[in-house]
């Protein structure tokens, strides 16, 4: 409403309480102003110099719920839509800024007062108050803003900002547990080989040489003693290479990837850039991932034929597994571990795809983003 001490100054209580005598005794200038503040679609009202509204512009009517300006007019403001706090405490009319205009003078603005409605619920809103010559006293004309929509609005906002950060912070704990586990696997990896894996060829030289000296049937039982040894080595060796392969540590992804598909039970293809080196948490997940998808062509899709790309395009790694099997997989399929393969690839920030349509075969497809 501006910062003025007058709205307009020609205008008297009388004037604004009295509609009738609007058409006649009101100059054109003043009838012209009545008709803007009717026709206006910001609320507006004037209380007199005791708190009791004299006007009320339909806007303000519609707004607060009442059916006619009649409603309020010669009402106190405060003690018919500023009464009480949002948890139900009176408000007391002393404590009302909106009114302060009518004895400072000085204009206000606030954003932290809630309005009531004749039903008794209650909207929060954005008021301005200016003080007013009503010829009788000083009064005040308030206008105000429903805030409601703008407040859920920013709540629903601060719900997804929060969403975001959780989402993150998840993000961020799974890929430092990706990335630990990672860690782990090639420690334990290289802890067999180093450790027990060791021992027993130590053991596996020293039966050898004992089975030398051995006559007849001792020499046949240190030879079985030989080939459980062996046997142990062979088992120590392939849980090794399942925890984390000594090529990926030593030649890469690439290497690794074309290692895995000559050991797989059914036909793999491959089709891969040339051989470079990756961040480890990327090779090695990566490597999970196609070794994951080939389990489950052989064991779920009946496939006949698995063709695996690898391309690093940019600074994104591009891994496809497609089969020529059944098709019909699921995200939430029992037993087929997608999920699994879903989380690992998130973990990096990585984008995961399945295309898998009845009797048309499967394809994983995941994006990996390279650090």
């Amino acid at each position: 409403m501006g910062t003025g001490s007058a709205w307009p100054p020609s205008i008297t209580q009388d004037h604004v309480a009295n509609p009738t005598k609007r058409g006649n005794s009101m100059t054109s200038p003043d009838a012209l102003r009545i008709k803007i503040l009717d026709a206006v679609l910001q609320p507006v009202w004037v209380v007199d110099i005791d708190g009791l509204i004299i006007f009320a512009n339909p806007a303000s009517v519609a707004m607060l719920g009442y059916q006619d300006a009649a409603e309020l007019q010669g009402k106190s403001s405060h003690g018919t839509v500023h009464y009480k706090y949002p948890d139900g405490r009176p408000y007391p009319a002393a404590k009302c800024p909106m009114l302060a205009p009518r004895t400072t003078g000085k204009s206000g603005h606030g954003e932290n007062e809630w309005f009531v409605r004749p039903d008794g619920s209650m909207f929060p809103v954005a008021w301005w108050s200016a003080p007013i010559d009503l010829g009788a006293g000083r009064g005040a004309v308030l206008t105000f803003m429903d805030l409601t929509t703008q407040r859920a609005a920013e709540q629903a906002q601060r719900e997804r900002d929060a969403a975001e950060i959780r989402a993150a912070e998840s993000r961020a704990a799974q890929r430092r547990i990706v990335e630990s586990t990672a860690k782990v696997r090639e420690r334990m990896a290289r802890d067999i080989h180093d450790g027990a894996q060791q021992q027993l060829v130590a053991l596996l030289m020293e039966l050898h040489l004992l089975r030398a000296e051995l006559p007849g049937e001792l020499a046949a039982q240190a030879q079985a003693a030989i080939d459980h040894a062996s046997a142990a080595i062979g088992g120590l060796r392939a849980l090794a290479a399942g925890m984390h392969p000594a090529i990926l540590t030593t030649r890469g992804l690439f290497a690794a990837v074309e290692t895995l598909a000559t050991s797989a039970p059914l036909p793999v293809v491959t089709h891969a850039s040339p051989d470079q080196r990756l961040a480890q948490p990327v090779e090695v997940n990566a490597y999970f991932f196609v070794a994951e998808a080939l389990t489950n062509a052989a064991k779920y899709a009946h496939a006949s034929r698995v063709d695996i790309e690898l391309q690093v395009c940019g600074t994104e790694l591009i891994v496809d597994v497609a089969d020529d099997g059944i098709g019909g997989a699921t995200l939430d399929g029992l037993g087929t571990g997608l999920s699994g393969l879903q989380d690992r690839v998130s973990a990096l920030d990585g984008r995961f795809s399945l295309d898998s349509p009845p009797g048309g075969g499967t394809r994983l497809h995941a994006v990996i983003p390279l650090p």
